[in-house]
């Protein structure tokens, strides 16, 4: 099959297309053909090493944890599926190497949900790693309805799929971002604000008695956190470990099918909404990382089939 792949750490130009073995599939898992693939940060980061004291690797490496596609087989004793159905999943695996950026991936069962109806291709491999880290930091705040929320780096895609859904849980959102993103945010149901020197008392402007939880999507925040935090309040992080010294949390998500399908259900009931901010024919992923490496104001990046 045709994959993108590397076989060493470094920068985009490790990436190349290569030929690789069609996976096998084993029991209780999907072989999934790839219609759309997701980009996220931690892609280009693992690739460059980051992660190499966490996770083990066998070369060559096929990147890309988030896919939507067709269920070409099925293996031994998986009656969740039957060749045909369509799915999406958050597919990161305990060891770094048969990835999403390619024609098929093997899937364990249990990270695989059916992909949303209302979704194309495109948003529906835009949702999985961005949504359930949203929903897992929102759970770890037990936010509830009536509660201020303050997000860092509201315009990401993390950030925007968390405004949504903190919303529909009946909160107030405050978010930071740069004001050419403030428009979309104001659509989505957020307050937004400039980010940089001064956050704290933007922020307190506008919650002056504070805010009873904060997400951190960006990281280096947890000064401006702690000085808008009340009393008692609720913070938690995915960019920044060391919050956990300080009454935080710090989130890493894990693939999770139910949890995908608690997405799914809010998509198909028009309550989330998946920004895309670009699309890029499979063979060209180096482009595609330079694009997410370099900031692309907000919106997901994808990759569609290789296109020939």
């Amino acid at each position: 099959m045709k994959a993108m792949s590397y076989a060493r750490y470094g920068g985009t130009e490790v990436l190349e297309r290569t030929e690789q073995p069609v996976p096998k599939v084993s029991p209780g898992s999907v072989l999934v053909r790839v219609r759309a693939a997701g980009v996220n940060p931690v892609d280009w980061k693992i690739m460059a090493g980051h992660l190499d004291q966490i996770m083990d690797v066998a070369f060559p490496v096929v990147p890309g944890w988030d896919v939507a596609g067709v269920v070409e087989a099925v293996g031994l004793d998986t009656p969740e599926f039957e060749v045909g159905d369509e799915v999406y999943s958050y597919g990161r695996r305990d060891t770094l190497h048969g990835g999403t950026f390619a024609e098929l991936v093997a899937l364990p069962a249990s990270a695989v949900s059916r992909k949303p109806v209302s979704l194309g291709w495109e948003e529906a491999a835009g949702l999985p790693l961005t949504g359930l880290t949203a929903l897992r930091t929102l759970d770890a705040l037990r936010l509830t309805g009536g509660e201020t929320l303050l997000i860092h780096n509201g315009s990401g895609g993390v950030g925007r799929t968390a405004i949504q859904l903190a919303v529909h849980a009946g909160a107030r959102v405050i978010a930071t971002a740069s004001a050419k993103n403030h428009a979309r945010l104001r659509e989505l149901g957020a307050e937004p604000v400039e980010y940089g020197d001064g956050l704290a008392g933007r922020v307190r402007a506008l919650a002056p008695d504070g805010v009873d939880a904060v997400a951190d999507f960006a990281g280096g925040a947890l000064e401006t956190t702690l000085a808008v935090l009340k009393d008692g309040g609720r913070h938690a992080s995915i960019a920044d470990g060391s919050v956990s010294g300080h009454g935080g949390r710090y989130v890493w998500v894990r693939p999770d099918a139910r949890e995908l399908d608690r997405l799914s259900a809010l998509v198909d009931a028009g309550t989330l909404t998946v920004d895309l901010s670009a699309t890029y024919p499979m063979e060209e992923a180096a482009a595609a990382f330079a694009a997410s490496m370099s900031g692309h104001g907000g919106g997901k990046i994808v990759l569609t089939e290789f296109s020939s």
